[in-house]
């Protein structure tokens, strides 16, 4: 006992001193990792960048939200004439104690025909205290009710006061005031990779901001509307935001949320909005008349490649070539050509097609414009007298519910339009797209897929000469059209509801 005693007394203070060794030196390997890594230091002016531009974001949203409404639009749906009360239900096999005459008295003629109304809801911005409100087109549509729904959750009826499909625009008015109304800005002065902030309702969630960036501008041929010249955005856009406001950084609206590119309905982060710049003089316009006129230059115009500039001796790309010329319209009337290149419109340079389209068309009817034109390798001056589009009729007119008197769309016969609707390669007119249930022409008989060959008469060989003809004609007397449909020809005549 005392040998061990003695052992353990003998080497306890080499024990503890290894221990205290290796302490110490498990300290200093450990001090020494720690000084090959120090504390990180607070990223001070990162973070101060970074809480700037979220507060900037945050001051956008808190600008522009209260201006903001969501769009309720209803559709109601009548049946026609022709099906009012002789819709077919299925045939009864004989020697049933009742038939379908017996089903119609049991359910009343609603029970075939009646069809359930149609909703959509959209966004709108506020443009004035008095209750004016900017949104699209196809958010009010042909609605028979619209209902504004304020940030505050409050419902109100409105009013449609105009409405531009050429654009997409449309202006509606609630019965309020003092509304906050949303500043406007400058769309020409946006930059491309600039952050904007769109705000809406998609998918029904109220007071909705995303984020992006102006991705391109002066996008045009995308198909949504007939005058294009869109501002591109990656912030996010999904059904519910049109009608909605794009705004900058200082909260103003610099556009108006229109429509998206994508496969399955939903954001993919490209988004399409109307240029502020653009949609303000079009807003005045139709609360100034209900409606809107252009003005009509009468020709079909076609962008220039290298190729096709080359063939006509020019050695730019820019410009606006004129691949038609519409009978008895302005440009004939003035001297233009087929195959002339418009280069510029009193004194503006024409850079394409679309800014071309859009100078005409911003002109009022009766508006005198000079125009450059390549011709046969030399540039000449031509003077020509605009007149009104010949399609503005009954399209743009101001009240709740209103839709073309004729209740008609049209299409020019390409290769598309011939595999689409199955016609044959020597067919000519205008192929009938689509047909209003509630349109002069639906009661008249005329149906999509049909093409028309006449209006009064006179050949139709294009979408501009239909219009030009129906132009015309009064549609409470009548207008007479001739018809293909399917293996004959027949004669329609579309004539006012009396």
């Amino acid at each position: 006992m005392n040998a061990i005693a003695r052992f353990s007394e003998g080497r306890f203070p080499v024990v503890v001193s290894l221990l205290i060794l290796s302490a110490l030196f498990v300290g200093g390997a450990a001090s020494a990792m720690g000084a090959d890594k120090p504390a990180q230091a607070e990223p001070t002016d990162a973070l101060r960048t970074a809480n700037a531009l979220s507060e900037a974001f945050s001051y956008a949203a808190g600008k522009i939200s209260p201006s903001v409404v969501a769009v309720r639009a209803v559709k109601h749906f009548k049946p026609s004439a022709e099906r009012r009360g002789r819709t077919p239900l299925p045939q009864l096999p004989e020697g049933l104690p009742f038939d379908n005459d017996f089903l119609r008295r049991f359910f009343g003629e609603r029970f075939p025909n009646q069809l359930p109304p149609q909703e959509g809801l959209g966004s709108g911005v506020i443009v004035s205290a008095d209750g004016y409100i900017l949104t699209n087109n196809h958010v009010v549509g042909n609605a028979d009710e619209v209902t504004v729904v304020l940030q505050d959750n409050k419902e109100l009826h409105a009013e449609v006061v105009g409405k531009d499909p050429l654009s997409d625009l449309a202006v509606i008015r609630v019965n309020a005031k003092d509304l906050p109304a949303a500043k406007l800005g400058n769309s020409d002065e946006l930059k491309v990779g600039e952050w904007v902030v769109a705000a809406g309702n998609p998918f029904g969630l109220n007071d909705t901001i995303t984020a992006g960036i102006v991705s391109a501008k002066g996008r045009s041929n995308m198909r949504i509307a007939e005058y294009e010249d869109f501002i591109q955005t990656d912030a996010a856009i999904n059904p519910g935001n049109s009608g909605g406001p794009l705004v900058n950084l200082r909260g103003e609206v610099v556009g108006i949320n229109t429509a998206i590119a994508s496969r399955g309905g939903g954001n993919n982060g490209v988004g399409f909005a109307i240029p502020i710049s653009m949609a303000k003089s079009i807003m005045e316009t139709l609360i100034g008349k209900g409606h809107v006129t252009r003005g009509w230059l009468g020709v079909g115009i076609q962008r220039l490649d290298e190729d096709m500039a080359r063939s006509f001796g020019y050695d730019s790309t820019e410009g606006a070539l004129i691949g038609d010329v519409i009978k008895d319209g302005p440009a004939e009337q003035a001297g233009l050509k087929q195959g002339d290149i418009v280069t510029a419109y009193d004194g503006t340079k024409i850079k394409d097609v679309t800014q071309f389209r859009n100078l005409v068309a911003a002109a009022e009817p009766g508006t005198k414009a000079k125009l450059e034109v390549f011709r046969d390798g030399q540039t000449k001056t031509i003077s020509v007298k605009l007149t009104q589009r010949s399609d503005e009729r009954g399209v743009a007119e101001s009240g709740q519910g209103e839709t073309d008197e004729l209740g008609v769309t049209v299409a020019n016969i390409t290769p598309e339009v011939r595999r689409a609707l199955g016609l044959g390669g020597d067919a000519e007119g205008v192929a009938v797209t689509d047909v209003d249930p509630n349109g002069a022409a639906y009661r008249a008989g005329l149906r999509e897929g049909q093409v028309i060959l006449d209006v009064q008469g006179k050949p139709v060989s294009s979408v501009a000469e239909f219009r030009a003809q129906t132009a015309k004609q009064d549609l409470k007397k009548g207008i007479r059209l001739r018809v293909q449909a399917g293996e004959q020809q027949v004669f329609i005549l579309l004539r006012a509801e009396k």
